[in-house]
């Protein structure tokens, strides 16, 4: 174990160098070596978790991180960019692990690694991958596979943007879907965004409809947070100004993201009041079904992925995906989401 050690050191991004790693060596380092990040104890064993995570482009996925990171309940193992411009996404996601003490955590880059501005580029500055302290690889579809295989637990795929890596994993290697299941925010089954009558063309979707289609052919479990839940959660009032005005460094970095990429959020109308109020926190509730079904009607259904980007009831052709489809308590969730974020919770 100690040369297999060695060896993956060698084949990390590290601040002077970026090289391909052993696949070999990935698994079996990464589970026993990273432990949870940022979090309190808790009495039940953390559930091991990969995210893939289009971050950079809406806020809320920062959102999610930061939520994800100091849960309690489960232990990130390695974090994926997906969906085009990955090494921006990359250098935004390393900044932050660094900012909040969480370079542990590995990083593996998606599909397409272009490096384009984008929505948060303003709070991410010049900062380069060379600066990151952990492991950073560039076929992160070839670690999330080795990650999942290696695992002597089953793995919670966590996917917060379009299925566009994970498509590819179950491609180059269906047999993940053995040892994983898959939560993703994706969907919109009978509301749309802010609460619409009527489904819509939920975002994740739309974009790659093709993808999540592999994802839900896969014989895993599927899970999903769809917009009929997810798309109702705001924080506001004294909830949001317990985030607002508190100054743990993990807090700060959120509220500074959030302030760089309000401005560039032309689809808002009307935006929110960057004082008082979040906007919609969409993925963290698919950070809350890594772990849990509290405060939510589940429900059980047959699910088809429409080419246009249609998440359709279809009793004949559809699978069955389990679905975040009301809410029993959306109060109580949002006061755990504050807990969770500053720290609170234990």
């Amino acid at each position: 174990m100690q040369n297999l050690g060695a060896k993956l050191k060698m084949q990390k991004y590290t601040r002077r160098t970026i090289n391909r790693f052993s696949l070999a060596a990935i698994g079996s380092l990464i589970f026993k070596s990273i432990p949870a990040t940022g979090q309190r104890r808790s009495t039940l064993k953390p559930i091991p978790v990969i995210l893939d995570t289009d971050i950079g482009d809406d806020i809320d996925d920062t959102w999610a991180l930061m939520m994800l990171l100091r849960s309690p309940r489960v232990a990130t193992k390695l974090i994926t960019t997906d969906f085009g411009n990955t090494k921006y996404r990359t250098r935004l996601l390393a900044k932050l692990l660094q900012k909040i003490d969480s370079a542990n955590v590995p990083i593996g880059l998606g599909l397409d690694p272009s490096d384009k501005p984008g929505n948060q580029s303003e709070w991410l500055g010049d900062y380069q991958l060379g600066n990151y302290q952990g492991a950073i690889y560039e076929d992160g579809v070839e670690a999330l596979i080795e990650t999942i295989k290696s695992s002597s637990e089953r793995v919670t795929l966590l996917c917060i943007g379009p299925a566009t890596n994970i498509a590819e994993a179950l491609r180059r290697d269906p047999s993940i879907a053995e040892n994983a299941r898959f939560v993703g925010m994706h969907g919109s089954i009978k509301r749309g965004y802010d609460g619409e009558e009527g489904p819509a063309k939920e975002w994740n979707v739309k974009v790659d409809p093709k993808s999540l289609q592999k994802v839900f052919d896969a014989p895993w479990e599927c899970t999903i947070a769809p917009l009929d839940t997810c798309g109702l959660i705001k924080l506001k009032g004294k909830r949001y100004q317990k985030i607002f005005n508190n100054n743990d460094p993990w807090i700060r970095a959120l509220i500074d993201n959030y302030k760089a990429w309000l401005p560039k959020a032309d689809w808002l109308e009307p935006k929110p009041n960057f004082n008082t109020a979040s906007s919609t926190l969409f993925d963290t509730l698919a950070v809350h079904l890594t772990y849990s079904e509290k405060f939510l009607v589940m429900e059980d259904l047959r699910i088809r992925v429409t080419d246009e980007g249609y998440t359709v009831l279809d009793e004949k052709n559809g699978r069955v995906v389990r679905c975040a489809l009301g809410w029993e308590d959306q109060s109580a969730f949002e006061d755990e989401l504050v807990r969770i974020l500053t720290n609170r919770l234990g």
